[in-house]
């Protein structure tokens, strides 16, 4: 064993374990800290006996135990234990030392902390690491971003261990400068929320309106795997639907259908609003979620409101193949939408974003990881300056032959009173974005109305603003024209 560490990692919970396991198995010494010891010695006595780890029970121990220049990564909850991690880990640090933060923390406290890191003489890394356990285990996506001179440092040890593609091309690579590693994380987890909605949609319409059992369910599933919806999570629907318990019941059934967010779905929808980003599949995947965790109220709502009873009575190897088409399109318009936020973003943050880099870095290794990716990664290839997915040859064609089951699908939930929200607003977005004229302009009518906030004219250049007395009783004088 070398007698200094390649890196040093604080934080041995599961994540944190499996990562630095997968270090070492790439042929590095990694330093281990855990603020309670004790879960350091049972590491070093267990998983981690026998094998190129340094135990340290001491921040100080770890940092003297590392190579220059230093690394020292750290795997703990997002806000502010990771400020208060930083100020113990800075005073044993040298000019060009190097912190990283390879938890989910929110892309704005990443370029605080970039810039006050720096401030210090040091180096900062944020930077998503997505795959969950197995991933952090045998290859995780990484999507880093920070200080730019750190990254050579670096390279070798997060491309070595993150999952690789047919052609061996590692899933991670430099994403760009303070924030943008975790601002792409983000992204990325929001488009998992998106993902998860409307597979669960799918799978309730399968459920309560088509009235398949789990093995059929299971089986479709299965099917959607071999395809165009190839991807890590169809494949864990499938083998979630194909699972019993000790009784021989379809587990899933006796699960509580509320679910848990940890936020970054969230704050994916703010940012989305706060950029003025229409992002609204991932939106009602967040919204879903808050409505499920509502299940006493909605216990008591079922019992007072009454509602059309599901009754599909038409080709259901038909409307499955519909499904699908629904299903399809619906994944097209999330990723169209989450592409459309990073690139408001980037011009936001002024970041050079590789946006078929970030394909590639999502295609293996992380929740999201599928077939769909590559041809995201084909269309940014062919056109780094694309505006929107939709406008990609490819996609275009897809989205447009998936519309007319995806329609019928919309169309029968709503009658038959079964909630499909994400596969609705997607289809409402596509028919949103290929209109050239909406209704805004009585909505901006209406806002000059009882606001004087004025509007801009079609016979007029762009940038004119006017202001009607609708009423013959007001004034001449205008809002401020602004937009938030």
């Amino acid at each position: 064993m070398k007698e200094k560490a390649d890196i040093g990692l604080i934080g041995l919970a599961v994540m944190g374990e499996n990562l630095v396991l997968n270090m070492e198995s790439k042929g590095f010494t990694v330093a281990v800290y855990n603020r309670t010891t004790e879960k350091v010695d049972k590491f070093m006595n267990g998983r981690g006996a026998g094998k190129n780890f340094i135990g340290c029970h001491t921040i100080e121990e770890l940092t003297a135990n590392l190579e220059r220049p230093r690394k020292v990564m750290m795997l703990v909850k997002a806000g502010n234990p990771v400020d208060a991690l930083i100020e113990q880990i800075i005073p044993h640090l040298e000019e060009g030392d190097i912190i990283i933060d390879g938890g989910n923390s929110h892309f704005p406290d990443t370029m605080r902390r970039t810039e006050y890191v720096e401030s210090k003489g040091l180096r900062y890394i944020g930077t998503g690491v997505s795959g969950g356990e197995e991933g952090a285990l045998h290859g995780p996506s990484m999507m880093p971003g920070g200080t730019p001179e750190a990254w050579p440092f670096v390279k070798n040890i997060f491309q070595s261990i993150a999952a690789k593609v047919e052609d061996g091309t590692p899933c991670c690579d430099w994403v760009g400068e303070n924030g943008a590693g975790h601002f792409v994380k983000m992204v990325h987890n929001g488009i998992e929320y998106g993902d998860m909605q409307i597979i669960t949609e799918a799978y309730q319409i399968m459920k309560d309106l088509l009235g398949m059992n789990y093995d059929e369910m299971h089986d479709v599933f299965a099917e959607w795997n071999k395809g165009d919806l190839d991807s890590y999570l169809i494949e864990i629907t499938r083998d979630i639907l194909g699972y019993r318990d000790e009784q021989g019941d379809p587990l899933v059934e006796k699960i509580l259908d509320t679910a848990g967010q940890k936020g970054t779905g969230k704050w994916t929808g703010i940012s989305a609003l706060d950029l003025g980003i229409p992002l609204t599949l991932i939106g009602e995947a967040v919204f879903a979620r808050c409505l499920s965790a509502q299940k006493d109220l909605r216990v008591t709502a079922s019992k007072a409101l009454s509602g059309p009873k599901a009754n599909f009575e038409g080709d259901r190897e038909q409307f499955l193949k519909d499904l699908k088409d629904a299903l399809y399109g619906a994944k097209i318009i999330s990723y169209a939408q989450g592409y459309d936020l990073m690139r408001e973003a980037a011009k936001e943050h002024n970041w050079n974003l590789n946006y078929g880099g970030i394909a590639l870095m999502w295609r293996g290794g992380c929740i999201i990881r599928s077939k769909f990716l590559g041809d995201i990664k084909k269309a940014y290839d062919k056109n780094g300056d694309l505006e929107n997915l939709l406008l990609d040859d490819f996609f275009k064609g897809k989205i447009e032959a998936a519309q007319e089951g995806w329609r019928r699908v919309v169309a029968t939930a709503v009658m038959n009173g079964v909630p499909a929200p994400a596969m609705t607003t997607a289809l409402n977005y596509f028919d949103g974005f290929r209109s050239e004229r909406l209704p805004a302009n009585l909505l901006q009518a209406q806002r000059d109305y009882f606001g004087a906030h004025t509007y801009e004219r079609v016979d007029k250049p762009r940038g004119e603003f006017f202001h009607t007395n609708w009423t013959g009783h007001g004034g001449d004088t205008a809002s401020s024209t602004y937009n938030v």
